[in-house]
This record gives C-alpha cells, sequence and structure tokens, in this order.
C-alpha cells in the first residue's frame, strides 16, 4: 500500500520511520518533509494547508491511507475534506478537533462529562478577564484558546503579570486568532506526564506512558517550548494505581462524552495530565501525536503501525492488541540557538553520520544546501535511544549528543533524570 505523511516534523520523521517497517507498505509520501524524512520517503513539495493540492495528490498516486501529523491541519478540517473524496485518513474530523483546537471547548466537554481539570473561566473580552484576575488567587495560568505552537499558556504570579498576558494575547494578537478568547484557570501543583490512546469513537487502546520536558532549560526553567525531550516509561510518575485512574477517571468517561455528545472521534487522544496530591488531571487534550513523545513511543512499538491506525479508522480496536518493548526509549532534542525566541537558520550539521548503533536521529527542523544538511527550525534534531533501562538509554542518547554539532546548538542536560528518582 502507498501512504503519504503530512507535517515536516520529528513526530513526522518518526511516523514515517515506523510505517516503513510495516511489510504491507510499498510506498511513502511526506508533504512537505524534512531532509531526514527524504531518506525514507517520497518529500513532496506541498504545506498541510494546501488541502485541495493535497487531494489531488492523493487521488493521482492513489494513496491508500493519509496520516496528519499537526494540529493545524486538523483544525482547518483537513480530514473532512479527505473524506468527502472518498479518500482514506487517520485523524479527526474539524468537529471532534476542537478537542484540541478551542481550549474553552475542550473545558466545557470535560466539566460536562466529570474529566477531572482545573477550575476555570472563559473571557471573549479583555476587560472582563482583566477584571477577573484582579480579585484572583495566584499563581494563575492564562491560555489562548486557539491553537498557538504550544506556547499560548502563560503562568502569572500576581495581577500585573496575568493583566500583561491578557493584552499580549487579546489586544496585542501575539498568537492571533488564537487570542480571541483566553481560559483563566487555577494553577495545578504536581508532576505532568503524557498520555497516547488510540480512538476508534467507542473503544480505545492505551499506549505506555511518556513524560515531556516542556521548558527550554534545565530544571524546568525557561520559556515553555515545543517539548525538549522526552522518556519512555515514565513508570515512578504514571504507578499502577495511577494508570488505573487514568482509565477510570479520563479514558473511560471520555468515551461516555463522546456517545452523550455525538462526536464521532477516531484517531490519536493526546491528554496532557498533571499528577497531583488529588489524581490525574487533565491540562489540555491534543488530537494528534505529541512531539517528541512519538519518537520514544514509536521506538518502543513492537506492532505494525498500519494495523493500528486501521483498526482506529474501522472502529476495530476492540479486536486488536499492541505489542512493545520492554526498553526504555529516550529522546534529547538540539534546538537553534535563541529558541523558543528568535534564532537562526541555515547553519550546517556535522556528525550526523557518526552516531552508533541503536541512535535514530529523527529529523525536525532541517532541509538540503547542496550536499550539507542545515539547520531549518526551532528544534533542529531528536536524538533518540533505545536500551534496556532508562539509566542507559539516557546515557546513550546524550552520547550520540555529543557526537553531532552545529552552530548555536542548544540542548537540556537533564532529560530522563526525573525518572531516575523517587
Amino acid at each position: 500500500m502507498k501512504i503519504l505523511v503530512l507535517g515536516s516534523g520529528g513526530r513526522e520523521h518518526a511516523l514515517v520511520w515506523k510505517l516503513r517497517q510495516s511489510p504491507r507498505v510499498s510506498a511513502v509520501f511526506c508533504a512537505p518533509g524534512n531532509a531526514g524524512i527524504a531518506q525514507l520517503a517520497t518529500c513532496v513539495a506541498l504545506k498541510v494547508t494546501e488541502q485541495a493540492a493535497l487531494v489531488q495528490f492523493a487521488k493521482d498516486e492513489r494513496i491508500d491511507l493519509t496520516v496528519v501529523g499537526p494540529d493545524d491541519a486538523l483544525a482547518a478540517g483537513i480530514v473532512d475534506l479527505f473524506q468527502k473524496n472518498g479518500l482514506r485518513i487517520f485523524g479527526p474530523t474539524q468537529r471532534a478537533a476542537q478537542l484540541e483546537s478551542s481550549k474553552v471547548f475542550a473545558k466545557e466537554f470535560m466539566q460536562r462529562h466529570g474529566i477531572p481539570t482545573a477550575r476555570s473561566g472563559s473571557f471573549s473580552e479583555s476587560s472582563e478577564a482583566q477584571r477577573f484576575c484582579r480579585g484572583a488567587s495566584y499563581p494563575l495560568v492564562v491560555k489562548a484558546d486557539g491553537l498557538a505552537l504550544g506556547k499560548g499558556v502563560i503562568i502569572a504570579q500576581n495581577p500585573w503579570e496575568a493583566g500583561l498576558a491578557i493584552h499580549e494575547i487579546m489586544d496585542a494578537r501575539k498568537f492571533g486568532d488564537a487570542g480571541n478568547r483566553v481560559l483563566i484557570e487555577e494553577f495545578l501543583t504536581g508532576e505532568e506526564c503524557s498520555i497516547h490512546a488510540l480512538v476508534d469513537g467507542k473503544n480505545y487502546l492505551l499506549f505506555p506512558s511518556a513524560q515531556d520536558h516542556k521548558r527550554a532549560l534545565d530544571g524546568d526553567q525557561g520559556l515553555n517550548t515545543g517539548g525538549m525531550g522526552t522518556f519512555s516509561p515514565a513508570a515512578k510518575l504514571v504507578t499502577p494505581e495511577i494508570e488505573e485512574r487514568i482509565h477510570r477517571e479520563v479514558l473511560v468517561p471520555f468515551i461516555a462524552g463522546l456517545e452523550k455528545d455525538g462526536l464521532d472521534y477516531r484517531g490519536m487522544l493526546f491528554p496532557g495530565l498533571m499528577i497531583t496530591a488529588d489524581g490525574p488531571k487533565v491540562l489540555e487534550f491534543n488530537c494528534r501525536f505529541g512531539d517528541p513523545e512519538t519518537q520514544v513511543l514509536l521506538t518502543r512499538l513492537d506492532s505494525d503501525l498500519v494495523e493500528l491506525l486501521e483498526a482506529t479508522i474501522d472502529g476495530r480496536l476492540a479486536d486488536v492488541q499492541a505489542r512493545w518493548k520492554a526498553d526504555a526509549a529516550v529522546c534529547v532534542i538540539l534546538a537553534s540557538g535563541g529558541y523558543p525566541g528568535s534564532y537562526a537558520s541555515g547553519k550546517p550539521i556535522a556528525g550526523l553520520d557518526h552516531v552508533a548503533d541503536g541512535i535514530t536521529v529523527f529529523h525536525a527542523g532541517t532541509k538540503r544546501d547542496g550536499d550539507k544538511t542545515v539547520t531549518a527550525g526551532g528544534r533542529v534534531l531528536g536524538v533518540t535511544a533505545l536500551a534496556a533501562d532508562l539509566p542507559t538509554a539516557r546515557a546513550k542518547a546524550y552520547a550520540a549528543v555529543e557526537e553531532i554539532a552545529f552552530e548555536g546548538r542548544q540542548f537540556r542536560r537533564d532529560i530522563a533524570v526525573k525518572g531516575l528518582t523517587a
């Protein structure tokens, strides 16, 4: 079969890498792809926003399955358009994808169906939001309602910081239309983890736990990013007891809520969770594979990913099981200097051919410039290691990091440390 993957980041490289391993797959295309993806698939010079052209390409090439990577494509309704044209595609419809594209929609869904989450209020006028914050308890969290590349969440320590966040989001339009509304939440104390589950509308298949590192600097300091590294499993945080509560308190009511609301959700559900003293609480819903969680999860997956995606589309998840390696995986992100702020691109990358066996380097922001691979984004590479245990996987990942260099390279040196200590 022929597969088309939409996107250009590390998540999409990991998807292409895993899909290419299926004995059922004869060819993989990726639009638009990157320098690493081009080594495994045929890259197509189409952006995920060029929906009509992507539909035509899928028809012309007789693509059997399209897999959507980024959230903005789902929010724009690409699944609906492909389905309307009789094309098979993995991902939720535009209506269902509102669970990610609108934080207010998601919050109201959680409140309606008893899914544990932070107390909150939503506002469409900046003056109302400002007035609310003047009488609130701190810290609190100000969130742009729409998609903001993982950067539309601001923790405010006092009314002045909250007021500035509201001004930047709603008045200065820092995140464009994503700031038409804001959600203001209580600040939850605990530790974050990432949960992934395939959902076919009536059933779900839970993936192993993973833990991301959102802040730019060691010790969870600095600005929020799209993710600076991850590891799986997050066994010290997501204990068997916590996992059972995630099933009972998050996933089971989520499925029941879909039925009650008439939402036909088929795709990957990726809730960001805070494990608090009171148990797991949902920070947000994502309606696609996480990045960089996908890199470690697919490295550990022993099953054919194609089979799992098709079972999700066809409503057959109750009939399938996924096999997972017992090994641990660690992914360390190498980013451009200055990320998540402004950064330069076009820096030659050295050492990609020096990494050891057992290391997979997933490209995120790269492109070819003549005979060189150069930087072309904020997050550049995801250096991913698989080993029998977490300390070994971590050591292997960081040893490989030292083999790769480009001007301005930055990375966190504490990825997975929190998984090593009780």
